[in-house]
């Protein structure tokens, strides 16, 4: 099943590049002018999106830089020991909303810190999976298409993030408690 698997993959590509260079002679569409017409639209949609992006980097760089990750920590800490949540996950439950390269990079500290095995990557794993990068979404997309009222979106997201996020601890204890 595995050398089968590894086959496909090497000649997936090519056959989507030419079934799509094949649909488009039959419908006589100009596939070369089209992608470039592709290309130039996602260039500036990217030009567009780059202030929400270099806004949500800075916001994230400043919570992490102003000392108030270890603020939440301290108030947070009673919560935490109530139901047995490995304080290493905190800021997995932050940078969750924000980014998901920075989740993966915080889950990869805690793997290096905890191993494998323990309950907090696990724990933090699940809180990976469960959940959205809101912030990101709505700033991005909706930055994307021009729209600059989201507050309900937000609020819905964030409320859709909060239940993942216990959803998340709920079935990490029944599991690996």
């Amino acid at each position: 099943m595995i050398k089968f698997l590894t086959s496909l993959s090497l000649y997936l590509l090519p056959l989507i590049i030419t079934i799509i260079l094949c649909s488009a002679l039959v419908k006589k569409t100009p596939a070369y002018e089209s992608f470039i017409e592709g290309a130039r639209d996602g260039f500036n949609i990217a030009i567009k999106i780059i202030p929400y992006l270099i806004a949500i980097m800075a916001a994230s760089a400043m919570f992490r830089a102003s000392g108030a990750v270890d603020i939440l920590g301290k108030f947070l800490n009673p919560v935490f020991e109530t139901f047995k949540i490995p304080p290493q996950t905190l800021m997995v439950m932050i940078t969750r909303s924000l980014s998901g390269s920075a989740t993966l990079g915080v889950l990869g500290d805690i793997i290096n810190q905890t191993g494998v095995d323990s309950y907090a990557t696990k724990l933090a794993a699940i809180i990976t999976g469960s959940s959205e990068t809101t912030f990101y979404v709505a700033s991005v997309y909706f930055g994307a298409v021009g729209i600059k009222k989201f507050r309900y979106a937000l609020l819905s997201g964030i409320m859709a993030d909060i239940t993942g996020l216990i959803a998340a601890i709920y079935i990490a204890s029944i599991f690996f408690l």
